[in-house]
């Protein structure tokens, strides 16, 4: 089982948003923020983190919907975008007018970091100070690593759109499988011990820490395991899941060359496929890639399984043609690099 559920906010056609939701957490990130509209309430309360590849509108349009959403609540949120990145977050805040911030007791924070050639820079953003930015930090960018914690890291490349544009890769760095007639054996229940469990697996996979657990006969009483035995009892460690997301890039060596390491052997790969090769030249002068293009690059890097979006309206109702040049530019590429398809499955597939 997938303990990361991720699919498109959108139809394909519409603007750009992935929404990633950690099962049995209640978190979620967003890549890209076009039009979040197709996003419940409770999803957008989940989201921790965003990560913009560029604020083009139709990539950032969302973030007026989701500020609105969390207003007023106890919430951060972390923002990751571009060079230029803080000048655009803060031309979006000063559009309003925050004299009632009074009124919300609880602290609602943004926290936005801008990638720029070797330099992060951070800025925090306060509801109750009518979110003027202060805390400015700067840290070193080594043009990979973005974001870390013990779950799970986020790199990204810094791509070509005309403009500085970011691709992104999200990696596991394992799953946990929790063996349901372990639990029976033990008599034990699931139950949010078991976030706090696996929590402390990704901290540490070898710790040697105790563990309260409720003892399902007697709630009054606790349970107490090791956490390295617990885990060789209840719990299976497998390799964690690959999701490469990559929009709006113009096609050429460099690009493709940063496009291929950021994506390679992605478990699920959402790549924008915005024109037909046959409108190639067009494709270049607009900076964006043809479904031809997102195949290939997808095969050369031995990608699982790809999702295709950013489709141009021009191509209404020719949503198959776009699936189907893909598809085959994918497998031509796994063939001639002599990659077989992941997990030795020949149904590797665009959908």
């Amino acid at each position: 089982m997938r303990h990361l559920h991720c699919r498109l906010v959108n139809p394909p056609t519409q603007d750009p948003a992935v929404f990633v939701h950690f099962l049995f957490q209640n978190r979620g990130l967003l890549f890209d923020i076009g039009s979040i509209e197709m996003l419940s309430t409770r999803d957008i309360l989940k989201i921790s983190d965003v990560f913009v590849s560029h604020t083009h509108m139709d990539h950032f349009y969302g973030f007026d919907r989701l500020l609105r959403v969390c207003l007023g609540r106890n919430k951060t949120i972390r923002f990751f975008g571009p060079e230029g990145f803080l000048h655009h977050i803060e031309g979006k805040l000063q559009a309003y007018s925050w004299d009632l911030v009074g009124n919300y007791p609880l602290p609602f924070i943004l926290v936005a970091t801008e990638v720029g050639p070797g330099t992060l820079r951070t800025r925090t953003y306060r509801c109750a100070d009518a979110f003027q930015p202060h805390q400015e930090t700067h840290a070193p960018w080594n043009g990979s690593l973005l974001w870390s914690e013990p779950r799970f890291d986020i790199t990204c490349a810094m791509l070509d759109h005309g403009i500085p544009c970011l691709g992104f890769a999200l990696q596991e760095r394992f799953h946990i499988h929790i063996l349901p007639e372990a639990l029976e054996r033990l008599r034990l229940k699931p139950g949010p011990w078991l976030v706090d469990f696996k929590n402390a697996l990704y901290r540490d996979p070898a710790s040697r820490e105790t563990i309260a657990i409720p003892d399902p006969e007697n709630l009054s009483k606790s349970l107490t395991f090791r956490m390295d035995e617990l885990s060789r009892c209840i719990a299976k460690i497998s390799e964690g899941m690959r999701i490469g997301y990559v929009t709006d890039a113009v096609y050429h060596p460099e690009n493709a060359e940063k496009i291929r390491r950021i994506i390679e052997r992605a478990d699920l790969l959402f790549i924008e496929a915005a024109f037909l090769e046959a409108d190639a030249g067009l494709a270049f002068r607009k900076h964006h890639l043809t479904a031809r293009q997102a195949g290939e690059l997808a095969g050369h890097a031995g990608v699982r399984e790809f999702r295709l979006f950013h489709f141009s309206p021009r191509y209404a109702g020719r949503s198959k043609e776009i699936e189907n040049e893909a598809q085959e530019a994918y497998r031509k590429a796994l063939r001639k690099d002599i990659i077989p398809p992941p997990n030795g499955k020949e149904d590797s597939h665009a959908s």
